[in-house]
């Protein structure tokens, strides 16, 4: 395993070091030395899709390791996670010896546990490979681990700790700690989804809820030919559900698909608390008379409920319209640092919801404001927390395939009748009428202590005994830099005249001494107003947002010209 851990190291680097000396250059224009450099956003779309490349040459762990990183805007810039989106879980599926070899390494042999095998599999992804089988005269699907992917992704998940110091390097502090909490992360996930007993655990627990749904199935586990590498399931066949041509030959009312799928989302969300955690059209299907169909549960994730109550808050703040409610929620969520510009951030806000209007319907995508919010914690220092990160990923893509089915499909509006009828949104009403009560409650009590404070105050002022403390945060360092330009002006001050008074007095060693002198503090002071460390705000990242906002409208148009 060592030796398998130290070449898997060995590619990595390889693969990975002409991107990390582009970084490097970023951040050093000289390697060594020099200014940092400005990337725009093609070059950062030329680097991702550089990134796409090594990790499909890689292999399975690092194609589920760029799946995973694609949900995480903390981590990497907007373009990067829109290159990444785009990555297929789909690698050759391996040969039929071997992976029958795992299969009656832990059911039996085939022929004596199964009336029949398609050795052909269906699918076939990074982790393992799907068959279909005939068990007790009923057609089932036999998801098979993919053999030796256990050595495999613990290798590589050795080869990542080993070049994840390298790669801290490249990187700022505030992504330091988000990429060593990923990686942490992310070894915990890969590991789950190769369990095949968790992945059935979590399936039944998630079927038990719409056992009595006529239009929501999920695949019963066949327990007696399971175990943690093998999972047989009934097989369901239906038709995919972005396949629109075919549903329309059916006659299936799109509409009403979206609708429902939205809603079975947000119930195992808000409600269950557990919910199917890869919602792409591969893994969801449409029979003919219209029940959706969920498949393949490697991937599901849990909801505290915590998170739960912020996320219906987030939904219905979203629904009415109240950017700083939505501030609000997402500080309290983790999303958003606590210490963020709030007016900067309610100003990105309040155009990214302007943004997601249509132009033609009232409608507000959820994918676009959540990719403004994404940019933003990229370009601010915000960590994202694993199980939200996961959540808005669903949440995006579900909008997609529902926006796919019906273009005119309105997310927020079917997530506020939903909030609405299962009394959300008039909890929020009533907890907001309660909390204003006490806020009244609070005032009445502050405005009859007032007055006799405000008396004592003005006495102590009438006796000249007033002391008022003050304390100074100053985390930028701007005082010390203001406090050095004051020194280096006076230096240069008190440099002229006394370079022209000893010019005067002929004392020309000492007058080349003055020159240099003040020529050097002049010098100094000069690139103190230049560089921009130390004095960076945050509004500079609406300010890029207002640009490019600018130059999409008058693209557009243009176009219309």
């Amino acid at each position: 395993m060592a030796l398998r851990s130290y070449w898997r190291f060995v590619l990595v680097t390889w693969n990975f070091m002409p991107l990390l000396l582009r970084w490097l250059r970023d951040r050093r224009r000289y390697v060594l030395f020099g200014p940092s450099r400005s990337i725009t956003s093609e070059e950062r779309r030329d680097r991702a899709q550089q990134l796409l490349d090594s990790l499909l040459t890689l292999g399975p762990t690092f194609i589920k390791f760029g799946q995973i990183l694609s949900t995480r805007p903390d981590v990497l810039p907007p373009e990067y996670i829109e290159v990444l989106t785009q990555l297929q879980d789909k690698v050759p599926p391996a040969p039929w010896p071997e992976a029958k070899a795992v299969i009656e390494d832990d059911i039996g042999p085939i022929e004596a546990t199964f009336d029949d095998f398609d050795t052909d599999p269906i699918s076939g992804a990074s982790l393992g490979q799907v068959y279909r089988a005939t068990v007790d005269g009923e057609e089932v699907a036999v998801k098979v681990r993919r053999p030796g992917i256990e050595e495999l992704v613990e290798a590589d998940l050795t080869a990542i700790k080993w070049a994840l110091p390298l790669l801290l390097y490249f990187v700022d502090d505030a992504r330091a700690f988000s990429l060593e909490n990923f990686a942490d992360e992310f070894a915990v996930t890969i590991r789950e989804e190769m369990d095949y007993g968790r992945e059935r655990d979590m399936l039944v627990e998630i079927r038990q809820y719409y056992e009595d749904d006529p239009k929501i199935r999920m695949p019963p586990v066949v327990d007696t030919h399971s175990s943690d590498r093998v999972l047989t399931m009934e097989y369901i066949p239906g038709t995919k559900i972005t396949d629109i041509s075919e549903l329309d030959a059916q006659g299936i009312d799109r509409t009403e698909i979206a609708e429902r799928l939205t809603r079975t989302y947000l119930e195992m969300i808000t409600e269950h608390g557990v919910y199917h955690a890869d919602p792409h059209p591969g893994n969801l299907a449409v029979q003919s008379d219209g029940t959706i169909v969920f498949y393949d549960f490697g991937m599901s994730g849990r909801v505290d409920q915590f998170l739960q109550e912020k996320i219906i808050e987030f939904y219905i703040a979203v629904a009415n319209r109240e950017v700083d409610e939505i501030l609000d929620v997402l500080v309290e969520m983790g999303t958003l640092s606590p210490d963020a510009d709030r007016q900067t951030m309610a100003e990105v806000m309040e155009l990214a919801i302007q943004d997601a209007r249509g132009e033609e319907i009232e409608t507000w995508r959820v994918q676009e404001i959540l990719n403004r919010v994404e940019g933003t914690i990229y370009e601010f220092p915000f960590r994202l927390p694993e199980n939200l990160a996961l959540v808005m990923r669903v949440a995006t893509v579900v909008e997609g395939v529902c926006v796919t089915l019906d273009p005119d499909f309105d997310f927020i509006e079917v997530a506020s009748d939903f909030l609405t009828e299962r009394g959300y949104r008039e909890e929020s009403i009533q907890k907001i009428l309660s909390e204003t009560g006490d806020d009244l409650v609070a005032a009445t009590r502050s405005s009859l202590k007032i007055p006799p404070k405000l008396d004592r105050a003005l006495n102590r002022v009438e006796r000249e005994s007033l002391v008022v403390q003050a304390e100074v945060r100053d985390d930028e360092g701007v005082i010390d830099q203001l406090a050095g330009r004051i020194v280096l002006g006076l230096l240069v001050a008190a440099g002229i005249p006394t370079t022209a008074l000893l010019y005067v007095e002929s004392a020309f060693p000492a007058v080349w001494g003055a020159v240099g002198l003040t020529a050097v503090a002049g010098l100094w002071l000069i690139r103190s107003f230049t560089r921009r460390k130390g004095i960076r705000t945050a509004p500079g990242v609406a300010d890029q947002y207002f640009d490019e906002r600018q130059r999409h409208r008058e693209s557009q148009e243009s176009g219309d010209d």
